[in-house]
């Protein structure tokens, strides 16, 4: 992400010309006392700046874990994780059997020993933030070309990591442009590699509704789960050992179970992934034909596919099951934001900001150095429209629609092209080793009949659609030689690739020469789709300096043209704050959304003959009993899922949500389908944070899974 300005206020943006609003905005925690405590006390908080953010002392941003992907919030003094369901799942997955089905049933650990190591999982603490914008600002100039800047920038940037390595060896340090390069943040971590599966509830819970109810509300869905953070005996990063001991994290967030009310304060700290409100009309219009209109259409083709085969096959069904939830999570979202975008005149609202824009830049006596920056950028986004829609198509369907697809060109790009290009032999056998050492995952989790049949699909809807000129050369063959029957190709060509199995695959990488590995058929499509891929980037890359620079200015022109207005930076995967108040919405005429839903949807929406609707025979006896423990509500209902008015993104899940002594009261887990353009564009109006209810987290944890010693672990309060 490119973002921010050299003004010590300038810590944030929106994209509307609107005056900001206290439910608005992802803000960095560094500068909540300079830009946002005034707001946020008014509003009911009770805590100071310094409990929230500190370096000096522990405070809530100690308890707050980058899952890179997702977040997570430390319960225990134990090294206690919570996070979302959806967040842990690809590991829930990984670990599950047709025999121990950990998806269907859920899985529990009852001991510290029965807890489950997720190699590759990474936990990423924020032990400080800093702003190092003049630093980097004193050596740039309006003179030098984007490319000059962009060398000058990533040498001082390595200049400020070398300082803080050789400070702080055992740390990790990036520097993140912000406010599209207008300021520059350093954030220093501890990374946990040793993170282990504690307890997950089964899909009937952590996933109920699934595809169906996904980014809507009413919401009836347990989307948590628990991992522990562990350390070595002196409490620092190590591997996976045995002898590694829970992790004593310096704050942990106490759990609150007096609920929530209409108009309550509440606030989430997490790692939101990605929002670009400051996209111009032009990029707008571009993402939505270009990249969410046809990303949404080669999705859903793929996943009608793969469903028939996870439908009739217990194993297929296990193998696929994460991939498949985050195709659909994307695929909805894109269909999502689009009908948003569009409701919500997005666009318009754009041009608007654009003419004020253009109207100020006249008046402004500093005017001229932003004369035409308009008018650059709508000429480059314009000229990228076909390369966007060329590009969107070959990574969805012939670069990585198709895992067969994806392994070829993994191979042709790790092995094959440093062996073409006569490479060292070390890079080689790097190569070789980390082709190797990832064929075990990526075997566990293929199935090759379902691949042959959804890479039919795809290469016909990319034959189709995709500009003649970036044709790879085996849609020739196809045409010629099979007379366009793409399943006879699959069949007769494909399928005498080592790529499809295993036991094939791992002895051709390990001793093929580089002629036997050119001879494979999908390796030879792997070489293909990288030179079509290349050409479409490489056509990208010429206009990306244009936008760069004008984006840049554009951004920098708002907030000299807003001076009263405290701008946030977009999203991008760093420590953010973002607070409001609990509350429903109208999201049409003559109807209104509650701000909870409780158990009693739950089993008025269940079906049995639906996968996404069952519910637990053990959930249902609980309710029946209602035998909620001390966690129903005042009026003895067991509260699900609730709404907030702050402003999250994805990468926001699984982050924590806190009333106004920093308590936890739920755990983020989605947004709502009104308001799914809210990554171009908030709408306070619409948007909704949907939370899991903490207190249904403890049932689930308590009376469903009889896990009551982790309930132990925790520090409860009323």
């Amino acid at each position: 992400m490119r973002k921010f300005f050299s003004s010590i206020v300038a810590a944030a943006l929106l994209l509307i010309n609107t005056t900001v609003r206290a439910d608005e905005g992802m803000w960095l925690p560094m500068l909540i006392n300079k830009l946002n405590i005034g707001h946020m006390t008014s509003l009911g908080l009770k805590l100071t700046a310094e409990d929230i953010y500190s370096i000096n002392q522990a405070s809530l941003k100690d308890a707050i874990v980058h899952l890179h992907g997702c977040t997570g919030e430390f319960i225990s003094d134990q090294g206690l994780l919570l996070t979302n369901h959806h967040c842990a799942y690809g590991d829930i997955q990984s670990h599950s059997t047709v025999e121990k089905d950990y998806l269907t049933n859920g899985f529990w650990a009852m001991t510290r020993e029965e807890e489950l190591a997720n190699p590759g999982k990474m936990a990423s603490i924020l032990v400080k933030a800093e702003d190092v914008t003049a630093r980097i600002m004193s050596h740039l100039n309006e003179e030098m070309s984007e490319s000059v800047r962009y060398k000058i920038i990533d040498s001082l940037i390595r200049d400020i990591r070398a300082e803080v390595r050789k400070e702080m060896p055992n740390y990790r340090a990036i520097v993140t442009p912000l406010l599209h390069y207008n300021q520059f943040v350093l954030f220093i971590y501890q990374d946990f590699s040793d993170v282990r599966l504690v307890g997950a509830p089964p899909e009937s819970i952590g996933k109920f509704g699934a595809d169906t109810d996904n980014w809507m509300w009413p919401r009836h869905t347990g989307d948590f789960s628990l991992y522990r953070v562990y350390a070595n005996k002196n409490n620092e990063p190590a591997p996976y050992s045995p002898d590694n001991v829970p992790y004593r994290p310096k704050s942990y967030l106490k759990i609150s179970l007096s609920g929530i009310e209409e108009g309550d304060y509440a606030m989430i700290m997490g790692y939101p992934g990605r929002t670009n409100r400051y996209l111009t009309s032009w990029g707008v219009k571009n993402l939505m034909e270009n990249s969410n209109a046809m990303r949404a259409y080669i999705r859903g083709v793929k996943q009608d596919v793969w469903m028939k085969h996870m439908k009739a096959d217990d194993a297929v069904r296990i193998k696929y099951a994460s991939k498949y939830a985050s195709s659909s999570n994307y695929w909805k979202y894109s269909i999502g934001q689009n009908q948003g975008l569009e409701r919500l005149n997005v666009i318009g609202q754009k041009q608007t900001l654009e003419a004020e824009f253009s109207q100020w830049i006249i008046n402004f006596d500093d005017g001229k150095k932003y004369q035409g920056v308009l008018d650059n950028i709508r000429t480059a986004v314009q000229a990228s429209e076909p390369y966007t829609r060329a590009n969107t198509i070959v990574v969805e369907t012939i670069l990585s629609g198709s895992d067969a697809f994806l392994q070829g060109f993994r191979v042709y790009r790790q092995l094959v092209q440093p062996m073409r290009d006569k490479a060292d032999s070390a890079t080689i056998e790097r190569g070789r080793k980390r082709l190797i050492s990832a064929a075990d995952g990526f075997y566990k989790d293929f199935d090759a009949a379902l691949d042959k049949d959804a890479t039919v699909a795809l290469i016909q809807i990319c034959m189709k659609e995709l500009d003649p000129a970036y044709h790879p050369p085996f849609f020739s063959v196809i045409k010629k030689k099979y007379k366009g029957n793409v399943a006879r190709y699959v069949e007769k060509e494909l399928a005498k690739s080592s790529v499809y199995e295993l036991d094939k695959f791992v002895p051709l990488i390990e001793k093929g020469s580089l002629k036997d590995l050119e001879k494979d058929p999908l390796i030879i499509i792997g070489a293909q789709i990288s030179d079509v891929y290349t050409k479409i980037n490489d056509e990208l890359g010429k206009l990306e300096e244009t936008l760069a620079r004008n984006n840049r200015l554009f951004v920098e022109g708002l907030m000299k043209m807003k001076p009263e207005q405290s701008f946030y930076p977009d999203a991008n995967s760093t420590l953010r704050l973002t607070f409001g108040t609990v509350g429903g919405y109208e999201p049409r005429d003559a109807v209104y959304y509650k701000h909870y839903t409780t158990l009693d949807g739950v089993m008025e929406k269940e079906n049995p003959n639906e996968r996404e609707f069952n519910v637990p025979a053990k959930l249902k006896e609980l309710y029946q009993n209602q035998d909620f423990g001390p966690y129903a509500n005042k009026d003895g209902k067991m509260v699900v899922a609730f709404l907030a008015n702050t402003d999250i993104t994805g990468g926001n899940s699984g982050s924590p949500i806190m009333n106004a002594k920093g308590e936890l009261i739920g755990c983020a887990f989605d947004g709502n389908w009104e308001a799914m353009s809210g990554d171009i564009a908030f709408e306070p109006k619409y948007q909704r944070t949907i939370s899991v209810d903490i207190r249904y987290v403890l049932f689930i944890i308590d009376k469903f899974a009889g896990a009551k010693h982790l309930i132990d672990e925790m520090t409860i309060v009323r």
